[in-house]
């Protein structure tokens, strides 16, 4: 692979082809971001045009994660084999096509589907995106620092699209669709020019079609169980039955990878500790933010009767602080390690989600509502860019598309599964009746809350377990899965 680096020591000079590179890939982690959060806002104003139910608006959402989250294993993998840069740009231009298709349909089965194939696209874009950094970027001070402005364009994206679905729905749905397609068309156009050219990987020992086929098949399942439990029931028949298929898949997909000669994953990465911290982390650090902006909406628009724009400014102040620190955070990594910056930024969620429990019918911003944006835009500033720096760290070249998909995936279904759980807590908790009074509401919103809080808890925990193994042993070996990979080099925890 051609790199567009000019000298390989720490004095690199940030030449304007390596800039345009990390552009295009900055931009199309942001238009991923950027989708999911517009479509949010406009849900309402999609189903009164369509005629859509409830459940069918779900899917809007809910189509777009069972494509990223189910595909994201079968993307890193194919970018590792096919080519990174190859991957990375038919996917961009899936991308567009699908948003076009978006914002021009008059159906709701073929909204669905474009949002399906929209995931799809992500699915491949995300992990070869990651990857393309990886082995552009050498690992060290460059690299963090790359990884720390890439990161900080999914924040930015999100907080943007918040707004940005505010002013369009305005004037019309289709424009929030419509949007991402001359983004990407544009970062399709500049990526043919400046993306480092990538050889497929030659000594790959064939390709895992089993593997593929039953990784896709799990995560495809598993993703659909928990999307489909709030409504179906968790305790029904159909919930654990889906549940149990989901695990045989996973137990025969585990079988599959540990015979296969080129598995889909390399289960020997899965025994670096540090490795399987990021991965937790990850679900934990989405899964617990993804749960906190359901209810908070929620709790905005339905009880205090914010308009979707002053919602999306509520929080613009944690995205702000995620942009405006993201040339920073790489040198703070630097300096300090993932690990540390990782169990600060967690502690400084659950301090956020907790200060949100004070919340009442009659709010004041400034003291109640806003320091929980600004410790959770810290939080998002400080974990997010560590844990794809931890993840990414001492892998080879030829296997950076298979943990950035790994990665990946871990956030997507972190995100479904523990979205899916905190609804369920409020639903349990929601009075019963129409005429509710909106304190009895409230109310039914702190135990997902609670959840919220506990599932950041949960990845502080995690995340201090690494601390305490790095004082007893200052250094880990990359996992292996054979002898002769048991030859790599030592690497920084």
């Amino acid at each position: 692979m051609t790199s567009p680096l000019t000298t390989p020591t720490s004095g690199v000079r940030w030449t304007p082809r390596l800039w345009g590179t990390l552009l295009v890939l900055c931009a199309a982690m942001f238009l991923d971001a950027l989708d999911v959060s517009m479509v949010g806002v406009a849900l309402p104003s999609i189903g009164a045009d369509l005629g859509l139910s409830t459940s069918s608006l779900q899917w809007i959402v809910s189509g777009y994660i069972l494509g990223y989250g189910g595909l994201l294993l079968l993307g890193g993998r194919t970018a590792d084999l096919l080519g990174r840069r190859q991957v990375f740009l038919v996917a961009l231009g899936v991308f567009a096509l699908a948003s076009l298709l978006g914002g021009l349909v008059d159906s709701g089965p073929l909204l669905i589907a474009s949002r399906f194939i929209k995931g799809l696209s992500a699915a491949f874009t995300a992990p070869a995106g990651l990857s393309i950094i990886t082995t552009t970027f050498p690992e060290g001070p460059l690299r963090n620092r790359a990884l720390a402005i890439y990161t900080t364009c999914a924040a930015t994206g999100f907080s943007m699209g918040l707004v940005l679905s505010g002013l369009l729905t305005e004037a019309s749905w289709r424009l929030t669709m419509l949007l991402p397609a001359p983004i990407a068309l544009i970062a399709l156009l500049a990526g043919w020019k400046l993306l480092p050219r990538s050889e497929r990987e030659k000594d790959h020992n064939g390709y895992d079609i089993p593997g593929a086929v039953l990784g896709t098949a799990s995560m495809l399942l598993l993703v659909f169980t928990v999307v489909e439990a709030p409504e179906t029931g968790w305790a029904s028949a159909r919930t654990l039955l889906s549940f149990l298929a989901v695990a045989v898949l996973l137990t025969v997909f585990v079988l599959v990878e540990r015979r296969s000669p080129g598995p889909l994953i390399r289960l020997g990465v899965l025994r670096s500790g540090s490795q399987v911290r990021a991965q937790l982390g990850a679900m934990a650090f989405f899964g617990s933010y993804v749960g906190f902006q359901f209810l908070a909406t929620l709790y905005m628009q339905s009880l205090l009767g914010w308009s979707a724009l002053h919602t999306a400014l509520a929080f613009l102040p944690a995205g702000a602080l995620v942009a405006a620190s993201s040339t920073k955070v790489g040198a703070i990594v630097d300096r300090f390690g993932t690990q540390r910056l990782i169990a600060v930024g967690f502690a400084l969620m659950v301090l956020g989600y907790a200060l949100f429990l004070r919340v009442d019918l009659d709010p004041v911003y400034a003291a109640v509502i806003l320091p929980s944006m600004l410790l959770i835009g810290a939080a998002c500033a400080l974990v997010f860019p560590s844990l794809n720096i931890q993840a990414t760290n001492g892998v080879d070249d030829h296997e950076q598309g298979m943990v950035s998909g790994l990665l990946n995936t871990s956030v997507q279904v972190g995100g479904a599964i523990f979205l899916a759980v905190v609804t369920a807590v409020v639903t349990v908790n929601s009075p019963e009746g129409e005429a509710a009074s909106p304190q009895a509401v409230l109310d039914s919103y702190r135990p997902g809350l609670v959840v919220v809080t506990l599932i950041a808890l949960a990845g502080l925990l995690v995340t201090l377990t690494g601390l305490r193994t790095r004082r007893k042993r200052p250094s880990v070996v990359v996992a292996v899965s054979t002898p002769k990979e048991a030859e790599r080099v030592a690497v920084r925890d």
